[in-house]
């Protein structure tokens, strides 16, 4: 099993955790999506991935795309431990919480838009930053409502889910960013209890080959 990512990535990152949890050996390949302009625009990575991102999980002769449904591949081929529940209302808001994450909040904060902003948009240092402290606090605030109904350990009861995938490498970046987060007490309690385990821990983006390759 191959992973195509990048260590800051926070799809790539969703990836890596689901993989620890289900103690899976892996490749990492690493894309960097700075150097050079960018690896993931070269020809061969376009071959692999059209739309010129990461992740990509290759699995003999499945080539994956799409960090939420890669997960879900992995959820589905390697069942243990579980990352959706059975029951079809709850599986369906651990879902809600992932995309809510995955698709509002994550792609508003991407390499890809950040360039776009500061290059043909020309917008300045401080005003990208704006933008990042905005769509963050935006959707950090929609969540933390969400989560003091649905968390107990976890974003979803006492059990590791989709959700937590997702919402723990959304933090990282937000915390990059210097994003003040005392206001999503139950976000960071959530955080806080994921990061004590070791699939967590290993997945972080300091932890990976390519890190010291900024």
């Amino acid at each position: 099993m191959k992973l195509y990512g990048y260590w800051r990535s926070s799809a790539a990152y969703r990836v890596r955790i689901a993989l620890n949890l289900k103690q899976l050996t892996f490749e990492n390949l690493p894309v960097h999506l700075v150097k050079n302009g960018g690896e993931q625009h070269s020809a061969d990575y376009k071959t692999l991935n059209p739309a010129e991102l990461v992740p990509v999980l290759v699995d003999d002769d499945l080539s994956l795309n799409q960090s939420l449904a890669i997960i879900e591949y992995l959820d589905e081929t390697y069942p243990q431990p579980v990352l959706l529940p059975e029951e079809p209302a709850a599986r369906a808001k651990v879902r809600a919480l992932a995309l809510d994450i995955a698709c509002d909040m994550h792609p508003l904060n991407n390499l890809r838009v950040l360039q776009y902003l500061t290059g043909p948009l020309a917008l300045t240092e401080q005003q990208k930053l704006n933008w990042i402290s905005h769509w963050l606090n935006t959707g950090f605030s929609a969540l933390e409502q969400r989560l003091k109904h649905s968390a107990g350990q976890f974003c979803f009861g006492d059990e590791v889910t989709l959700a937590d995938l997702c919402l723990v490498p959304q933090v990282y970046n937000a915390q990059r960013f210097a994003l003040d987060m005392s206001a999503f007490p139950t976000v960071m309690a959530v955080h806080h209890n994921c990061q004590q385990l070791a699939a967590f821990a290993l997945a972080a983006p300091e932890q990976q080959p390519d890190a010291q390759v900024n």
